[in-house]
């Protein structure tokens, strides 16, 4: 079952968001083959981020929450408290739009 996971950064934690995004970024490529689509989200900018939103296929809600505790942003105080929602796709994603950067 895919999970839509919203996740707000607390203020001031922007310099610790850049510092333990590596290990972020290695945590969720262990799902890559499992994530509908992940990445930031910013404010009107563009630029400045404000939280993530994740869609990712798992089992349960339990092991969704498993999951995020040991998620590095959530480990580290990055992450306000997670809005976890189950995620049914009513419509074909298009491959590479709009392309990353």
């Amino acid at each position: 079952m895919i999970y839509a996971i919203l996740l707000m950064d607390r203020p001031g934690t922007a310099d610790l968001r850049i510092q333990v995004r590596p290990d972020h970024r290695a945590y969720l490529a262990k799902l890559s083959d499992r994530m509908a689509f992940a990445g930031p989200l910013t404010s009107e900018d563009g630029k400045t981020v404000v939280g993530s939103l994740l869609a990712i296929d798992f089992a349960s809600r339990a092991d969704v929450d498993a999951w995020l505790k040991e998620e590095p942003y959530t480990k580290a105080g990055v992450y306000e408290k997670p809005i976890v929602h189950v995620f049914n796709n009513m419509w074909a994603q298009k491959v590479g739009f709009p392309p990353a950067p």
